[in-house]
C-alpha cells in the first residue's frame, strides 16, 4: 500500500509539472555563462594530533618547510615530526561574473594519512585555474564533515572527517575575461538534447518577442539574435528569456540503480502487453564439523570429522502473470505492482521485458 501511494504521489507530481511547464533557465545553459574549476595544494594546521604522519607523507614536510621559509624561518636540515598538520587539496568553483574581492566556498580534502581535519585551519593557499593562473586565495577554519574518536582497542568514525568545507573561504583575486555585452548572438545549450524541446524553445521565444529572434540550430542548440530582440544589451535579453515557460519533450527512460534497488520511470514510459513468470532458487550449504576426542588418559589425537548439509529451495515466485499494456505511467506502475515482487526482482523483470521488446523506453542501468 505504501509503494502504491508513493507511486500515485509521483505520478501526480509529474502530471502537474508537465502541465505547468519548466522555466527556460532550468532547461538550458547560456553560452559563456558558466563557472570555472579551481584547485590548490595547501596545509591545514592546528589539528589535535590527527594530522599526517610525516614518515608516511613526506610531501607534508616539504610544504611546511616552504611556508616557514617564506615567513623568514630557516629550517634547513631540521627534522619535523609534528602530528598537528595535514597536506590537503583545495577545490572551488568560480561562479560566472565573479568580481575581484568577492568570496566563494571551498572544499578541503586530506591527501595524506591524516585521521581528521576537525578543528584545523587552512593556511593561505593559491587556487589555480586550468590555464595555470591564480584566480583566488583560500584561507580559514575548516568545518569537517565528520568526527573520529580512538581509544586503545577500538575507534569510531562518523561521516568523513578527512574532508571539510570553508564557507566563503576564498577571495577572488583575478576576474575571468568575458564581455557579455559585446555578444550579438547567444547560444542556448540544452542540458538534454531533444529536437522537440529545442523547437518548443524557439517557438516560445519568438512568440514572446513577436518576431523571429531565436533559431533552432540542432537538437541541443538554439541561437538567440540579440539585435532582433530590440533589448539594450544581451543581459536585458537573457533576463526576458530565462523565465519563459517551456514544456520539454524528453525521451522515455527507466533508470535502475542496482546498488540501492532504486527504480525511476519517466512520464512517457509505456509497456506492451506481456506475460511474466518469475521465481528463483536458493542454494544453502552449511558446514558443521565435529571434533572427536580420545578417551581420557588414553593415547590418541583429536580428529575433526566434516559434516556438510546442502539443500536447494525453489522459491514460489509469481507464476505466469499478465501485465496489461499501459497507456499512462499510472497504468504501467499498477501493472508492475500487480506482480507483487520486491525492487530487486523488479529490476530483473524490467530487464527481461526490455529484452523482449515490450518496454518502450531507454533502460539505463547504473
Amino acid at each position: 500500500m505504501i509503494i502504491r501511494a508513493l507511486a500515485v504521489i509521483l505520478i501526480t507530481m509529474l502530471a502537474h509539472a508537465a502541465s505547468a511547464g519548466i522555466r527556460l533557465k532550468d532547461l538550458v545553459e547560456f553560452d559563456g555563462v558558466r563557472g570555472n574549476d579551481l584547485i590548490g595544494y595547501g596545509l591545514v594546521v592546528g589539528l589535535n594530533g590527527s594530522g599526517d604522519g610525516l614518515r608516511n607523507a613526506p610531501f607534508t614536510e616539504d610544504i611546511m618547510a616552504n611556508i616557514l621559509e617564506r615567513l623568514g624561518v630557516n629550517v634547513t636540515g631540521e627534522q619535523f615530526r609534528p602530528r598537528n598538520v595535514a597536506a590537503v587539496l583545495v577545490t572551488a568553483s568560480l561562479p560566472p561574473f565573479s568580481r575581484a574581492g568577492s568570496r566563494v566556498d571551498v572544499t578541503v580534502s586530506a591527501i595524506g594519512d591524516a585521521d581528521s581535519l576537525y578543528g584545523g585551519t587552512l593556511v593561505m593557499t593559491p587556487l589555480n585555474g586550468a590555464d595555470g593562473q591564480i584566480y583566488a586565495v583560500a584561507q580559514g577554519a575548516v568545518i569537517a564533515g565528520g568526527v573520529a574518536a580512538r581509544g586503545e582497542a577500538a575507534q569510531v568514525v562518523q561521516g568523513v572527517p578527512t574532508s571539510g568545507t570553508i564557507p566563503g573561504g576564498a577571495r577572488v583575486e583575478r576576474e575571468v575575461e568575458f564581455e557579455l555585452a559585446s555578444l550579438t548572438r547567444v547560444r542556448l545549450a540544452l542540458r538534454v538534447a531533444d529536437f522537440t524541446t529545442a523547437l518548443r524553445i524557439e517557438q516560445v521565444i519568438n512568440g514572446h518577442f513577436g518576431r523571429r529572434t531565436a533559431t533552432m540550430q540542432d537538437a541541443g542548440t538554439v541561437v538567440l539574435d540579440i539585435a532582433a530582440t530590440r533589448q539594450p544589451s544581451a543581459a536585458h535579453a537573457l533576463s526576458q528569456v530565462e523565465n519563459l515557460v517551456v514544456s520539454p519533450g524528453a525521451r522515455a527512460r527507466v533508470v535502475v540503480d542496482q546498488r540501492s534497488g532504486t527504480i525511476v520511470m519517466g512520464e512517457d514510459v509505456r509497456i506492451s502487453r506481456v506475460a511474466v513468470a518469475q521465481g528463483g532458487l536458493t542454494l544453502r550449504v552449511e558446514e558443521t564439523p565435529i571434533a572427536v576426542q580420545p578417551n581420557p588418559f588414553t593415547p590418541g589425537e583429536v580428529v575433526v570429522v566434516p559434516r556438510t548439509h546442502a539443500e536447494i529451495e525453489q522459491m514460489p515466485g509469481v507464476g505466469l502473470a499478465e501485465v496489461q499494456g499501459g497507456a499512462t505511467l499510472a497504468e504501467v506502475v499498477e501493472g508492475l505492482n500487480a506482480l507483487g515482487v520486491g525492487p530487486r526482482d523488479m529490476i530483473d523483470i524490467l530487464n527481461t521485458i526490455n529484452a523482449a521488446g515490450a518496454l518502450h523506453a531507454d533502460l539505463v542501468v547504473r
